[in-house]
């Protein structure tokens, strides 16, 4: 059967993201189905093309396209703002005009230099990063800041303290130990990663590199609410910030680095972002592998080699949706009322719901909570899934129910998952 056939036989449909019609195949060749008929070789200009480069901003938000999504509490890669989503699927196809997508760009071409110093010039603003931070756009994830860290700061035989307040913490401190002297300062392990502890009883190595944290545990649910103090003068301060990167504001000044995996608060996986005050670039061992080199990509503007070109366009999205909420007080406030409710809802269950961890250091990003009746557990994920709400289940290490409620989830998301937990204890509570 011809092209032509098939197009002329397809029903149309309305895509309201590119506000004009396409034809579906629902036969074996829906793949070409939506091109015209007279293609008849070379780079013919189609319908399809035309309507989606018109397209220069997402549509405004319509509640019938949400209506078959999910709430996602996973914790990473986790739930994006749908108007990103939105105005990423409007550009997908042409971007701003240049005939081709984000995806098919030259990392060195003016269309994506736009887009990178774009992301970053917004980034600054969010967190009001000083000019003597230089800003980073890596690949590897935090995990690979575990070694790069103390590659960049260290000579072998440098002490370096760790508090490990959860599972990332302690990774971050075995991998350290490969390349200087870490020495953990204090550990949660003891009572199953519940607490951080008091900053003035810390036993501070004299003349250590730098002191390290994880700002956020997004396994165990713990959260610095202020952070420590290095006890020497040329001490630095390190955080991993991967899941509560730009949920509130910091500040910056404070900190040698600050390290985050884009995948939970502002982008998809693929992209770290890496905040080092800029006089500590340069002093890398010199074994570091290059890609390892802050000063390599310092240098090179994040374009050394081809950067996660797609995964930085979303985080420029995103950290543009963030100031146009009002910043990262606006953004605190919203997320504070998320996680009072949640944890209102468990406190207030009577012993049905728990969480281990101590309030005062309760994560406002991710809310691990286990079930009175343990075996109640799968039922209520099962449960939880029929009712669009996915990824509750704990991470394998600890188990219980976890709920991840990051910038991107809505309130209603949270009140719908208070409302169903309400509904499961009353099923169940007897």
């Amino acid at each position: 059967m011809a092209i032509s056939s098939f197009a002329a036989a397809a029903p149309a449909t309305t895509n309201p993201l590119l506000r004009c019609q396409l034809p579906i195949s629902t036969g074996p060749v829906s793949r070409i189905a939506a091109f015209p008929s007279n293609i008849t070789g070379g780079r013919r200009s189609i319908s399809l093309i035309s309507c989606a480069s018109s397209v220069t901003q997402a549509p405004p938000f319509d509640a019938n396209l949400s209506s078959d999504r999910v709430f996602n509490f996973a914790a990473g890669p986790a739930t994006l703002p749908e108007n990103v989503l939105l105005k990423a699927q409007s550009e997908m196809y042409n971007w701003g005009g240049s005939g081709m997508s984000v995806m098919e760009m030259s990392h060195r071409g003016k269309e994506f230099l736009s887009i990178i110093q774009k992301a970053e010039s917004n980034l600054r603003s969010l967190l009001n990063i000083p000019s003597e931070y230089s800003v980073l756009f890596l690949q590897g994830g935090a995990t690979t800041q575990f070694a790069a860290v103390p590659l960049n700061l260290c000579k072998p035989n440098n002490d370096v303290d760790y508090i490990i307040t959860g599972s990332w913490g302690d990774k971050a401190f075995k991998e350290a130990a490969k390349y200087c002297k870490p020495k953990s300062i204090w550990s949660g392990k003891s009572e199953k990663y519940t607490k951080i502890p008091n900053f003035d009883a810390l036993e501070q190595t004299p003349g250590a590199r730098y002191l390290h944290i994880c700002a956020n545990e997004t396994i165990h649910g713990v959260e610095f609410k202020d952070y420590p103090k290095p006890a020497g003068e040329n001490e630095l301060l390190i955080a991993d910030m991967s899941s509560n990167f730009c949920s509130k504001p910091v500040d910056v000044s404070k900190f040698g680095i600050i390290y985050a995996g884009a995948q939970k608060n502002v982008g998809p996986s693929g992209v770290t972002i890496v905040i080092i005050r800029s006089d500590l670039i340069g002093t890398a061992q010199p074994s570091t592998p290059i890609m390892l080199d802050y000063k390599i990509h310092s240098e090179n503007n994040s374009l050394y080699n081809t950067p996660p070109c797609y995964g930085i366009y979303i985080c420029g999205l995103v950290f543009e949706d963030l100031l146009a909420q009002g910043g990262l007080p606006a953004v605190e406030e919203k997320n504070t009322q998320k996680a009072r409710i949640l944890y209102d809802a468990i406190d207030e269950s009577r012993g049905f719901y728990r969480c281990p961890v101590e309030k005062s250091v309760r994560s406002k990003m991710n809310v691990p909570f286990t079930l009175e009746k343990a075996e109640l557990e799968a039922e209520f994920v099962k449960e939880a899934a029929k009712e669009k709400m996915v990824q509750l289940k704990g991470h394998r290490s600890v188990g219980g129910m976890r709920a991840s409620i990051y910038n991107a989830m809505p309130l209603a998301g949270v009140e719908k998952l208070v409302a169903f937990m309400k509904d499961f204890q009353a099923k169940h509570d007897h």
